[in-house]
């Protein structure tokens, strides 16, 4: 007899260990797409030091991590209809042949010894306009490759390749700088690129092996219009809002402003070498994410709930705030590690959240608007956490950053 009919509730089924590992699709994804990643990682440890040694300007730097980050606040729904319009693999291939010309121009200008600040300002903006062209539209292939069923664990999966490509990209970078140079370095960096440009030219998936049923209708790019349109056409989905807010003000109030700081907080901290201190802080936020998609992808844990999401927030804020005022060295690291596992654990389920409600004929515009509050809006952090660290120390102003963001998350969670 079916449970239903004695009022029992079936169980739910298990969540499988790396799921979209088992679709080969997948895994061709994921690899290629750790590779572009550490590519784009490498490409920032050579040109940022070799523009460091060039200039020695703080304001250049500011304006790096600007360029990275406005893009996507000003074009991820653009990027997203884009991926609507036409085929997000070639929107992708787009971007990836972006992020190749900045490095071959970084070459050429290391290759000449010609570099002037205004080239140095124009490539940091064509690196940011590669990113918005690559993130939402990769986003959207996800869906196509794996499924509904097993969204979940490929966003999870593609975070966590995040976190390994920021493990992996400075050491291979710094390896290929003094290996190589900077000028031959940079070069060869555009070598990591290419398998993703390659394997999207006959990857299977998009709006032509869709299910005449599943195709999304192809509508105009409408810029500015198409931003307030989703914000319209999402009123009436509770959780995608939720979610766009949840992610928002963890990248309004703190986003990665706190990375930038790591030297600071390492030499206040005063533990052995400031210069292996620093190191250790960097790796252990990058590893609590790395140790977090492991964790929860073996064991097929924490199916996406928005409750369940604004909880780990929460606890995510909680970490950043104790280790922003730690004063012991060990504590401080340890906080950082369960920073970064809780922030791969909220943000991939967000955005798998914002991605499974999402109406079919508006779902590149809808992760769109997800990226351009998750991912545009960390342009701001360095106000809350940097600017207002000059007037009131980096401690207390990444504290009360992380409070913020967390009184947001606990504002979602009481409200119906």
């Amino acid at each position: 007899m079916d449970d239903t009919t004695t009022g029992v509730k079936p169980p739910a089924p298990r969540m499988r260990s790396f799921a979209a590992m088992r679709h080969p699709g997948f895994r061709a994804q994921f690899s290629t797409f750790v590779l572009a990643m550490m590519a784009d990682n490498i490409e920032h440890v050579i040109s940022y030091w070799v523009v460091f040694q060039k200039f020695h300007s703080p304001a250049l730097g500011g304006f790096a991590v600007v360029s990275h980050w406005l893009p996507f606040l000003m074009f991820s729904v653009a990027s997203g209809a884009l991926a609507e319009r036409f085929d997000p693999r070639r929107v992708i291939q787009c971007g990836m042949a972006l992020f190749i010309i900045a490095s071959l121009a970084w070459a050429y200008f290391f290759f000449t010894d010609s570099l002037q600040m205004w080239q140095a300002m124009a490539i940091l903006v064509v690196h940011g306009c590669a990113g918005v062209l690559w993130q939402t539209p990769n986003q959207m292939l996800l869906y196509d490759i794996v499924g509904p069923a097993e969204l979940e664990s490929a966003v999870r999966l593609n975070a966590m390749a995040r976190y390994l490509a920021v493990l992996a990209g400075p050491a291979v970078g710094a390896a290929i700088l003094l290996a190589f140079g900077p000028a031959y370095g940079i070069a060869l960096n555009t070598v990591f690129y290419l398998p993703l440009v390659l394997w999207l030219i006959s990857a299977p998936y998009g709006p032509k092996f869709r299910k005449a049923a599943a195709a999304a209708p192809r509508r105009a790019v409408r810029g500015l219009n198409d931003i307030l349109t989703t914000i319209q056409d999402i009123k009436g989905h509770p959780t995608i809002v939720s979610m766009v807010l949840l992610a928002g003000a963890a990248s309004f109030f703190v986003g990665n402003a706190y990375s930038s700081q790591m030297p600071n907080f390492a030499a206040d901290l005063r533990h052995g070498d400031p210069g292996i201190a620093y190191s250790m802080l960097l790796a252990a936020d990058a590893a609590g994410g790395l140790l977090a998609g492991l964790i929860l992808e073996g064991g097929g844990l924490l199916a996406p709930k928005p409750r369940t999401a604004m909880i780990l927030a929460l606890l995510w804020g909680g970490a950043l705030a104790v280790f922003s005022l730690a004063n012991t060295y060990w504590l401080a690291l340890g906080f950082l590690l369960a920073a970064g596992f809780l922030e791969l654990s909220f943000n991939a389920m967000a955005q798998s959240l914002v991605q499974l409600d999402a109406p079919l004929d508006k779902r590149g515009r809808v992760i769109g608007l997800f990226n351009m509050a998750s991912l545009g809006l960390k342009t701001f952090s360095g106000i809350s956490v940097g600017l207002l660290g000059s007037l009131i120390g980096i401690h207390w102003s990444l504290g009360l950053s992380a409070i913020a963001a967390m009184l947001v998350a606990g504002v979602l969670l009481v409200l119906p």
